[in-house]
């Protein structure tokens, strides 16, 4: 269900402390992935006697927590591959430009975005906007908006450029974040170093490797006319933590 916001303000949040300049090289698992940023919505109701969500701790933490993420922080660019017949190859040029740090506010409230139901339409005003329109190097690769409900309750949303993270480690940056924000320290710092994933110099296979094995689908979706059903599962704090502690 679309829900009223209203932009406030929209500001470019810089890296505490200065970050290494270069360039971060991608691996050929990272280039699979299109030139867009992936959506996520964290919305939380508004606890009895607590303050309003500072705005002002969010972007402090966030400019701390971009000093160990600082690709995030960065922006694509081309660059010549010397070693694929001088075509472009896509790096993270990590130049302490800054992400997009979004504040708005809305005259609805947390109930009348509906039961939740992951669709395409869910929460799109929530989410900043992405202009592509300048090329790669011109939009952020990180951009986060917060929206304040009348009710109280708060949407933090966030896009993540495809090309730095999975959905795993795009929780691990948010779960820093929030470290960061409550005082404490960095549990796992992030690993940059993508030349890990780089193939052999020669490319080479190992002798016993079969490469004629054919893949077995399980299951054949294109073929059983099935339908794709969104369900939403509630679960209560009591049902949560009993479900960690098993």
């Amino acid at each position: 269900m679309a829900v009223n916001v209203r932009l406030m303000e929209s500001t470019v949040v810089r890296l505490a402390t200065e970050t290494p300049r270069q360039s971060l090289w991608l691996s050929n698992m990272d280039l699979v992935q299109s030139s867009t940023h992936t959506p996520s919505d964290y919305i939380y109701n508004q606890p009895k006697g607590a303050d309003k969500v500072d705005m002002a701790v969010l972007k402090d933490s966030l400019s701390k927590v971009l000093v160990p993420f600082f690709p995030l922080a960065g922006r694509l660019k081309q660059k010549m591959d010397e070693g694929d017949r001088g075509r472009r190859r896509l790096e993270i040029d990590c130049n302490a430009e800054g992400a997009l740090f979004a504040v708005a506010d809305s005259s609805s409230c947390i109930d009348d975005l509906g039961d939740f139901a992951s669709t395409p339409e869910f929460g799109r005003e929530l989410l900043p906007t992405v202009d592509y329109s300048g090329g790669i190097s011109s939009y952020p690769l990180l951009l986060v908006q917060i929206t304040y409900f009348k009710c109280g309750g708060v949407a933090l949303c966030v896009r993540l450029d495809h090309h730095l993270a999975d959905g795993l480690s795009a929780l691990h940056f948010i779960n820093t974040w929030s470290d960061i924000a409550r005082g404490a320290d960095i549990a796992i710092p992030p690993t940059i170093d993508r030349t890990l994933l780089r193939a052999r110099d020669q490319p080479r296979t190992l002798l016993d490797h079969n490469h004629h094995i054919v893949y077995q689908s399980p299951s054949d979706h294109g073929t059983t006319g099935a339908e794709t059903v969104v369900s939403v599962f509630t679960f209560t704090r009591e049902q949560h933590d009993l479900g960690g502690r098993q």
